[in-house]
């Protein structure tokens, strides 16, 4: 009966746990605090005052992490799809590989000149600290998503730095040291790892669609288990093969993104919730690791406290901002592009990995890149929704949908479109009965205005941000692309 009632405290603290880390959100929306940042500090402190919580171990915390992001990373390349990507790729390849590498040179510089640290240690700081998270960014934002190529970029790059900096710092760890021959060692292992997972991801999305198409199970709840279940596969194949599964997962999630396949909705969602998970259990387990007291020592705070504001305001804007000028952003964009590289999970992941392989001085690395993710996400964070309004940067208010209606069919369906009138299109301001560059055989079956639908008549005017439901043949949507989009 003891080990049962213990069993069910650990249930109810667990439940108790992710229930307030949820409605962390709505207290974000108010104190303009990331979401994570509070389940972090919350989980650093409960270690501190219940006894019965100890710091897990390294190990422990590398796999329940890892899986995390597998999930995160998954559902950031499913949400970011293939053709937001190509419109950025140029960009978020720039600046995900060679800012990366130029952030991780000039920090390490820094860091070695400023607090004496051996070029080593202070590259193994200036790794863990360059990867970006921008559901940080997203989640102070709250219901606001960022127009433009912006937001893309954002996502992008977080997803194409997180997997380089994991597999920098894992070739960094492999070599040991830092010569002539280590850094050829580190190149090789790099590059063959970010070629291995490019490959493993590229090649396992294209079967995991042939997958989810041509084999059918006989429940649909059964679909996004496989699709997660897939997921796993790339990321260990991929691994085992030394290439990264972090890359391997993100790019497989890119290429199926907006592809057609049965259940692709609930897919998406199951995901989306997935997603959400790992990342609380990321930093609730890495929040269990941090040592407040540690933090507070001088010599720990301080390089913290310089080098998160030097990376935000000095490092980042120049050497970031020098990889973005052939991406030709607005001024606005650009800006705040450069001002919104927060930091999150995978930098504290990367500090625990030099934990785990007790380089000299290890708690004291780890504490300064604890203090550069608070500084981040504190300070920079806070800022975030002040100066995107301050640079005026297009924005749009998301509003919840809770309701949907919709059909289900056996077959695929060939001839549904969909649109989103644009201003100045052959179809805005006019009447349906007046589109008359619309095909015959075209059939205006839904019209969508404000999250209400519209009824669908010969005298409805159509309006420019209408979302239409067409039927037609598939060999006429160039004609419906001109109707409805110009």
């Amino acid at each position: 009966m003891s080990d049962t009632f213990t069993f069910a405290q650990l249930v109810l603290l667990v439940g108790a746990v992710g229930l307030l880390a949820l409605l962390s959100n709505r207290l974000t929306e108010r104190i303009r605090i990331p979401a994570p940042l509070l389940v972090l500090v919350a989980a650093a402190v409960a270690v501190q005052v219940i006894p019965e919580l100890h710091r897990p171990p390294e190990l422990l915390v590398e796999r329940l992490v890892t899986l995390a992001l597998i999930c995160i990373l998954f559902d950031g390349g499913l949400h970011l799809g293939w053709p937001k990507f190509r419109a950025a790729a140029a960009p978020i390849a720039i600046v995900g590989v060679l800012g990366t590498f130029l952030t991780t040179a000039v920090a390490a510089a820094f860091i070695h000149y400023a607090f004496g640290l051996s070029w080593f240690l202070a590259l193994l700081v200036a790794t863990a600290i360059s990867p970006t998270d921008p559901a940080v960014v997203f989640s102070v934002l709250g219901r606001r998503e960022v127009a433009g190529r912006s937001g893309t970029i954002l996502e992008g790059e977080s997803g194409a730095n997180d997997p380089v900096g994991i597999a920098l710092m894992a070739s960094l760890i492999a070599a040991g040291g830092i010569s002539t021959g280590a850094f050829g060692q580190i190149a090789g292992e790099f590059a063959l790892q970010m070629g291995i997972g490019a490959a493993v991801g590229v090649l396992g999305g294209r079967a995991l669609l042939w997958f989810m198409r041509a084999v059918p199970l006989p429940s649909e709840g059964l679909y996004p288990l496989r699709t997660a279940a897939c997921a796993l596969i790339l990321f260990g194949a991929a691994t085992l093969a030394h290439g990264s599964g972090f890359l391997a997962v993100f790019v497989a999630g890119i290429l199926l993104g907006d592809e057609r396949a049965p259940y692709k909705r609930e897919i998406e969602r199951f995901h989306s919730a997935l997603a959400s998970l790992g990342e609380i259990v990321a930093f609730v387990v890495l929040g269990l690791t941090v040592d407040l007291a540690e933090l507070t020592h001088a010599d720990v705070l301080i390089p913290g406290l310089v080098t998160g504001a030097v990376l935000a305001a000095v490092i980042r804007p120049v050497f970031v901002g020098l990889c973005l000028i052939s991406a030709r952003l607005r001024s606005n964009e650009r800006n705040f592009v450069l001002f919104a590289g927060l930091k999150g999970a995978v930098p504290i992941l990367l500090g625990s990995f030099i934990l785990a392989e007790q380089v000299p001085d290890a708690e004291r690395l780890y504490g300064i890149v604890v203090v550069v993710v608070l500084f981040s996400v504190l300070l920079q964070g806070s800022l975030v929704p002040t100066v995107a309004r301050l640079l005026r940067l297009p924005m749009r208010v998301v509003e919840p949908e809770p309701w949907a209606i919709g059909v289900r069919l056996r077959n695929e369906p060939e001839g549904v479109h969909r649109f989103t009138v644009t201003a100045g299109a052959p179809a805005h301001g006019h009447r349906i009965d007046e589109l008359h560059d619309l095909p015959e055989d075209a059939w205006i079956s839904f019209v969508v205005r404000d999250d209400r639908l519209l009824p669908v008549r010969g005298d409805s005017l159509l309006q420019a941000g209408d979302e239409v439901l067409v039927l037609a043949d598939p060999s006429l949507r160039d004609r419906l692309v001109a109707t409805f989009n110009g």
